[in-house]
């Protein structure tokens, strides 16, 4: 005998998860509904099967194709519009014309024995047997009266309550001889229950109902969608499930990563290759899909999550469905009873209410609280640039088809033949991305030269001798999960904010150049770039006294690219030094703080043993530079600008310094003594690179270990850095420890306040009310000035939702009371 499985439906009650995506394909633990049905069918020796295929058929066929991989023959009857029940099933009669054959939907659940449904059908000699069941609610089904024998007496379709007269609800599983289609018009829409049916008991035909027991669920709403994934947890239906029960309930599938110390309360199921990390926690009846990713602090309760999903850290999914190839980032809340469709972006700390429906390809802003289903809006993300450049999680949310858009975009904007630099750090991601990159731009018509991995600072330079722009891909600094695309104009500093606009809106427009064949862009592999940097840099900066002052100190590398130039520059500037992880390591293409500080002890430990002058680790991109002084003690790098600000303002006596409103004050005080001043600018790091460019400015510096040096680059430069610090201290014949000492103290303390992003502008507003009439001085954010000279800053995050608070005293005491103050008016602002 052969079957029928009817899987044309558009299951429009299912939207969105239906809108790209045909109903019977929809996973119910993790195998698609119509694949258990397959399986159902083969368990009964049905293995001939026609499928009848309309809305999306070709997802349907691309997925089962010939049947070969469940051991089945299938064939497919495809309808060029919708034809009922019955008319599907007339579209494949000249395959089941031969014998009787089963009919069944491709997107109802059960595990009813088929078997004895086919001999019932023999044994009573029908032309048609309905299979039935007894559902607790029969009002969207069709209700069926049969008498002692089986006969079926009388159909009603979708009744009232004021009509049910029974709990014997038609499956839509039926056995037929072929006979029946001689009563199934062809090309036109026609129903079994509604149309046929009627017809063949006025004529006395012989259609009998047969009650099965076991299990059936018609997946026709959210709810039954859901409930049908509790109930194969629960084992209430006789499925195949594919994956190793580790615990009583816990179903888990071949390659998934499931970290020991995270939580797991079954049943629950956890697909094949999938990743959940420590501190996440896993509730019952929650079905996580193939390549899932849950961070660290994500919860799951009754929550059906589809393939390639990124769950973020802190993540609260509750009661919903989410649908592939979405994004959930940091802390967002999905309620009970929501949908989310595929390809959706939901941000940071947003909230989706209960029941609201998100389309497919959809952006949920971070902070937004959606109360109302999204279907028509595309709610696209405000702003492509962050802080520096684009930034994302590695293959979630930066992934090559984005760096190619991005690149294509960036390169429209340039001219035609213009040279675009690339570069990138010694990560294995950035380096696949950039592979993407150089692709897009080469058919975009840039000619592009490639200087594989390099620092950044010499990416930046290298960019302004001679190309249009640059682009750099690196590990986002202590993230290691997270790449940065960063692009520079023509003088190799990020680009400007007019220019970030022009190319955010390319990118939303999608209008991207593309070149002719014989106009595709050259690659090129410059030489001798690490020469060209150390050489231009011996040029610019003073390295008089280094070789007569005998200094020795040790360079830590941090395995990084930074390692890459010391080679060619240590040996020339004629010092004794030693270098410590030196070595690229691809593992390590960033480093955590709690990295960064176990490497400035082991190097204040070498430095003090070896009785060098002082110690410097770089930054794995050799962007940022930390010191170490002759003791061994570390230089904080808020100390450590000071000291070099010392330094220079002690050598120039003259020029301005460029430094960030959040500086410590005791900066002016230093600029002041030795003949400078100081020129505050925001914190971000354009502004501070605009003023180190201006004539005049002969150091800039943010608190972090970023330093400019102006007369050799208007960007942060780790190497360069060094190289001005090492002439300085050899000029001036004093220790580190010695400069340091001769510097007040100085006593900022900084916090940072969780803040939805619905209430940013309201918390600004409330703190400027608060300040009365203090001094208050809005360069970046809202700076306020006490009578006595202590100030307070608070500034809100650009891409996070937190606001930063600074806070600076005669001593930490009063530093603190002043930020406790100030934190009450941000909190009782964002409640």
């Amino acid at each position: 005998m052969k079957a029928v499985v009817m899987a044309g439906g558009e299951g429009t009650r299912l939207r969105p998860m239906t809108s790209s995506m045909p109903k019977p394909l929809l996973p119910v633990a993790n195998r698609p509904i119509m694949e258990h049905v397959l399986r159902l069918l083969k368990r009964h020796g049905l293995n001939e099967t026609v499928v009848t295929v309309q809305f999306l058929a070709s997802l349907v066929k691309n997925y089962f194709g010939d049947g070969e991989e469940l051991g089945m023959e299938l064939t497919y009857a495809n309808e060029e519009k919708p034809l009922g029940t019955a008319g599907s099933v007339k579209n494949a009669e000249e395959a089941l014309k031969d014998d009787a054959f089963l009919v069944i939907s491709g997107d109802a659940l059960t595990d009813f024995d088929l078997t004895e449904l086919i001999n019932f059908h023999k044994e009573k000699g029908a032309l048609v047997t309905v299979c039935l069941t007894r559902v607790p609610n029969p009002l969207e089904f069709g209700i069926t009266i049969v008498d002692d024998e089986g006969k079926v007496e009388r159909f009603l379709e979708k009744p009232t309550w004021g009509q049910v007269f029974s709990d014997t609800v038609n499956t839509g599983i039926y056995v037929m001889e072929p006979e029946v289609f001689d009563y199934v018009e062809p090309d036109v829409p026609v129903d079994w229950s509604g149309d046929v049916f009627p017809q063949l008991m006025k004529e006395g035909k012989p259609i009998y109902g047969y009650v099965a027991e076991g299990y059936w669920e018609d997946v026709g709403t959210h709810e039954s969608y859901v409930k049908a994934q509790a109930d194969v947890l629960e084992g209430k239906v006789d499925v195949d499930i594919d994956g190793f029960e580790m615990a009583p309930g816990v179903w888990v599938a071949e390659g998934a990563e499931v970290h020991p110390d995270a939580v797991l309360r079954g049943p629950l199921y956890i697909g094949d290759y999938a990743k959940v990390e420590a501190g996440a926690e896993l509730r019952e009846h929650t079905v996580v899909g193939s390549n899932v990713v849950v961070k660290s602090g994500a919860f799951l309760h009754k929550a059906v999550v589809h393939d390639n999903v990124y769950v973020g850290p802190h993540s609260n999914l509750r009661g919903c469905v989410v649908g592939k190839n979405t994004d959930i980032m940091r802390a967002a809340r999905i309620e009970d009873g929501a949908v989310i469709g595929d390809e959706c972006l939901i941000g940071e700390e947003s909230i989706v209410q209960g029941n609201v429906r998100v389309y497919p390809f959809k952006t949920i802003e971070a902070g937004a609280f959606v109360n109302t289903s999204v279907i028509w809006e595309s709610r696209g993300q405000a702003h492509l640039f962050g802080a520096r450049g684009v930034s994302g999680i590695l293959n979630v949310e930066i992934t090559p088809e984005l760096a190619v858009r991005l690149a294509g975009a960036y390169a429209t904007t340039l001219k035609k033949g213009s040279t675009v630099t690339t570069a990138r750090d010694h990560s294995r991601g950035a380096r696949a991305l950039k592979r993407a990159v150089i692709s897009a731009l080469q058919a975009s018509a840039i000619d592009v030269r490639d200087l594989e991995n390099v620092p950044l600072p010499v990416a930046r330079q290298q960019t302004a001798r001679g190309s249009a722009g640059g682009i750099m891909i690196r590990t986002t600094p202590g993230v290691p999960d997270s790449v940065d695309i960063m692009f520079f104009d023509g003088q190799g500093a990020d680009l400007s904010q007019g220019s970030q606009r022009k190319l955010d809106r390319v990118f939303a427009r999608q209008e991207y150049r593309r070149a002719f064949p014989g106009e595709i862009g050259d690659l090129h592999f410059p030489a001798s770039v690490f020469d060209s940097y150390t050489g231009s840099l011996l040029r610019n900066v003073d390295i008089t006294g280094i070789a007569e002052a005998g200094l020795k100190v040790v360079v830590d590398a941090s395995n990084g690219s930074a390692g890459l130039v010391l080679p060619s520059l240590l040996g020339k500037l004629g010092v004794d030094s030693l270098t410590i992880n030196p070595g690229l390591d691809e593992s390590r293409p960033t480093e955590t703080a709690d990295m960064r500080r176990a490497g400035l002890v082991r190097l204040g430990e070498i430095v003090a043993s070896s009785g060098a002058a002082f110690g410097v680790r770089f930054d794995p991109v050799g962007e940022r530079l930390s010191l170490v002084d002759e003791k061994g003690r570390i230089v904080e790098d808020d100390r450590a600008l000071l000291v070099m600000l010392d330094l220079v303002a002690s050598e120039r006596r003259s020029g301005r310094v460029a430094l960030p409103v959040t500086t410590t004050r005791i900066a002016e005080q230093v600029a002041a003594y030795h003949g400078t001043q100081v020129e505050w600018t925001t914190t971000s790091p354009d502004d501070l690179t605009r003023v180190g460019g201006e004539e005049g400015t002969i150091f800039g510096g943010d608190g972090k270990g970023g330093f400019i040096v102006p007369e050799f680059s208007s960007v942060y430069d780790g190497t360069a850095a060094f190289v001005r610090l090492i002439g300085l201290v050899a000029r001036t014949q004093l220790t580190l420890s010695q400069i340091d000492a001769r510097i007040p103290r100085a006593h900022v303390l900084k916090r940072d306040l969780a803040t939805p992003w619905a209430v940013k502008g309201l918390v600004m507003r409330r703190v400027v009310e608060a300040a009365g009439d203090r001094y208050v001085d809005t360069t970046d954010g809202v700076r306020v000035v006490e009578a006595d000279g202590r100030w307070v800053m608070v500034l809100p995050d650009p891409a996070e939702a937190v606001t930063h608070l600074w806070a600076e005293g005669p001593d930490d005491a009063s530093a603190q009371a002043l930020l406790d103050e100030w934190s009450a008016v941000v909190d009782s602002a964002g409640r």
